[in-house]
């Protein structure tokens, strides 16, 4: 909400700034005058800037800003505006560049239709053809740039403004920063020398002298001026877009920052802001793909994109995970009860599986699928699944869920070669794991009940483990799926001492 004390303020700083000018412009004639001591026409030259420069130029600076006052006084849209807005620079130097024209033709012309103009022993000295065009040129262009680098500063707050008021920003790009640069370098450089070079043609003696004197005290006051407001109006759009980059990189993408310029410079914000929202949907579906898979598998998923539905095939251990008797339990607890009882144990299987460097890939029913090594590396994962399956026993066995239900886990592990990918139909894809070890993983928990036990691991996670577990034999079985018998062996997670 933008108040009417506030849009006052904002257009009387525009105006003030496109009629600063005016200023300049006097300091310019009162340091000639003190310079050539020609005070006799005082009041036609100062007389003519007021008029020019100060009265007209004021009032063409609260037209041209009328369209943006609406908008800010809630009467237009910004989309109305925003031409205005994009060109109020240009726009202001044009009045003010036209107005400088009129005022110094008249200033530099009086001495031709007011040759007998003496006072007190002054005669007004005729300016040589040449230096009244160049002269006039110089002056022209350089009121032009001086007006648009200032009001360009200016465009930069007033944006801002509505930016962090509205959240609207620049769309429409009119100016060129090249060209910009260029005319810059040309007022401040080239128009001094060229008005040097200009008298050194067209005058001698004590009127060189005096000439070039004027020049340069009217140069180096001019362009010191000038240069603050054209290195403010060049420099601020990239400073903020430098700050933008280095909170982003930091990690903070809830950066949008206002478009400040009406040039490249503008354009490259505009898709800096597009780039970080870009950025901020992406991590927002990880965000959200990660609360329906582990949020390393959306990771990965987002990072390889279509690669990770080629597959790939690594060693890797896998560890299935289901709560004994659940049907049974299922039956006296009402709906909520058993949805809340089943979410804190989860979460309490969760842990110990993440701390050990797991991913859990799917929920299946009251159990879940977990893998060590794929998708994300993870060194030893053989005894990172053990690990992992004793410190569940040990979570889940110490206390109750919901309201006061206690569940019993059983859990197999094995390792071996696995197969993982994006795999589906259309659009309606998942990741998943595949192979003989996944298979074998879920048979040996499914064999826990037969055995009475809780952790149930293949000989080649036995094998791969060592001696850092108590692994107890139970012999060769047969598993549903496969010809021979397979060996199998317990981890009691009473008798491991430390499985961190």
């Amino acid at each position: 909400m933008i108040t009417a004390a506030e849009a006052r303020a904002l257009q009387r700083r525009y105006v003030l700034m496109a009629t600063s000018i005016f200023a300049l412009d006097l300091a310019i004639t009162v340091g000639f005058m003190v310079l050539s001591g020609s005070w006799t026409q005082a009041w036609l030259t100062v007389g003519m800037g007021v008029i020019c420069l100060l009265v007209v130029n004021w009032l063409v600076s609260r037209w041209l800003f009328g369209p943006i006052a609406a908008f800010l006084e809630g009467r237009a849209s910004f989309a109305s505006i925003q031409r205005r807005l994009t060109q109020l620079p240009l726009l202001s130097a044009r009045t003010v560049g036209s107005l400088g024209f009129v005022v110094w033709a008249f200033r530099l012309s009086l001495a031709w239709w007011l040759p007998s103009f003496v006072s007190g022993g002054v005669l007004l000295l005729a300016p040589s053809v040449l230096d009244f065009c160049v002269g006039l040129a110089v002056l022209s262009i350089f009121y032009f740039t001086f007006t648009y680098f200032v009001v360009s500063d200016y465009l930069a707050t007033l944006c801002t403004f509505i930016f962090e008021r509205t959240g609207e920003n620049l769309g429409l790009f009119f100016g060129s920063y090249r060209l910009k640069l260029i005319v810059a370098l040309v007022v401040i450089s080239v128009g001094p020398l060229a008005a040097i070079i200009a008298e050194l043609y067209s005058y001698e003696g004590e009127r060189l002298k005096l000439e070039i004197l004027v020049d340069v005290a009217s140069a180096l006051m001019g362009v010191a001026i000038s240069s603050f407001f054209i290195m403010r109006s060049l420099l601020q759009p990239l400073r903020i877009l430098s700050d933008g980059m280095e909170k982003v990189s930091a990690g903070d993408l809830g950066v949008s920052l206002p478009i400040t310029s009406n040039d490249e410079a503008g354009v490259l914000t505009g898709r800096f802001n597009t780039m970080v929202e870009g950025l901020r949907d992406r991590e927002r579906i990880r965000e959200t793909f990660g609360r329906y898979v582990d949020e390393s598998v959306a990771t990965a998923i987002l990072q390889h994109g279509s690669e990770a539905s080629n597959g790939e095939i690594r060693e890797a251990t896998i560890l299935f995970t289901d709560i004994a008797g659940f049907t049974t339990i299922a039956e006296y607890l009402q709906p909520h009860e058993l949805v809340a009882a089943l979410n804190e144990y989860l979460e309490t299987v969760l842990e110990p599986i993440r701390v050990h460097g797991g991913v859990v890939n799917t929920f299946i029913g009251d159990g879940l699928f977990a893998s060590f090594n794929m998708p994300l590396p993870c060194d030893g994962h053989p005894c990172a699944a053990v690990r992992a399956a004793i410190d569940i026993q040990r979570a889940v066995g110490s206390r109750t869920f919901g309201q006061g239900v206690a569940l019993a886990t059983r859990i197999g592990i094995s390792t071996g070669p696995v197969i993982g990918g994006s795999v589906g139909a259309g659009q309606r894809m998942s990741y998943t794991l595949l192979g003989d070890t996944v298979n074998l993983a879920a048979r040996l928990e499914e064999l826990n009940k037969h055995h009475g036990t809780r952790i149930l691991a293949s000989q080649s996670t036995r094998d791969a483990c060592g001696d850092l577990f108590a692994f107890e034999a139970l012999g060769r079985v047969p598993v549903r799926g496969r010809s021979e018998t397979i060996a199998i062996f317990s981890v009691d997670p009473n008798g491991q001492g430390n499985a961190q």
